[in-house]
């Protein structure tokens, strides 16, 4: 797993056996910098096909991870979260009926999920090309930024065709809920809301994996 998409989550292996899966992740931040953060992955759309790979020992020369090892990381992700200063509510959900798990807590400021991040890496939960400095954000100045994160496009390249068809119909979508009212921003690939208090970004993860479109944005609040 040697891309970003594909190994920000080693805890969750089992969804990116199927091409037919959706990443997202919803920020929610009030005015004084605290707020929700929440990560959902969903394989609805391939439970049929997820529940006959589930019986294999093996696919496509790769281990199929069992539902215990799946639970182990993810609650053991959540126990790092938890020790995190600045997080709290670590809250997890798994419906193995579905193929949809998702994490979620609050935080007191968006650099404590940048933290969590670190941790998670250290624990050799995510992978070490992980991108962790992903938020920031500056209520004196109003700005929330989302930074920069670098092309994969070379470690894609390197993958047997089998892989990359993982990634063939795999969507992401990050949503962005302020208390604030925006602005500006800096890249207008994310809609925003006629309320001008929410944005959202999504597209096929290839896409941002080649960096057909940008996730990074400097947003400033009125």
């Amino acid at each position: 797993m040697k891309i970003f998409f594909k190994r920000i989550l080693l805890l969750l292996p089992l969804l990116f056996l199927t091409s037919c899966f959706d990443i997202l992740d919803k920020v929610n931040v009030k005015a004084d910098g605290s707020g929700e953060y929440s990560l959902i992955l969903n394989a609805s759309k391939s439970k049929t096909r997820l529940a006959s790979i589930s019986k294999m020992e093996t696919i496509n020369g790769k281990k199929v991870p069992k539902k215990a090892e799946i639970e182990s990381k993810i609650n053991e992700a959540a126990r790092i979260f938890k020790s995190v200063p600045g997080i709290s509510n670590v809250k997890t959900a798994m419906d193995f009926d579905n193929y949809i798990i998702k994490l979620s807590c609050n935080f007191k400021k968006i650099e404590n999920i940048n933290t969590g991040l670190e941790q998670l890496k250290a624990k050799n939960i995510l992978g070490k090309m992980i991108p962790t400095q992903i938020y920031a954000n500056n209520p004196a100045k109003k700005s929330f930024v989302r930074n920069k994160i670098n092309t994969f496009k070379s470690d894609y390249d390197k993958l047997s065709t089998a892989d990359k068809e993982v990634f063939n119909n795999a969507k992401y979508t990050s949503v962005l809920q302020f208390e604030n009212t925006v602005k500006s921003q800096s890249n207008n690939a994310y809609q925003l809301s006629p309320n001008k208090k929410a944005m959202k970004l999504e597209g096929n993860i290839l896409d941002f994996i080649l960096q057909k479109k940008q996730i990074q944005n400097t947003i400033l609040f009125q």
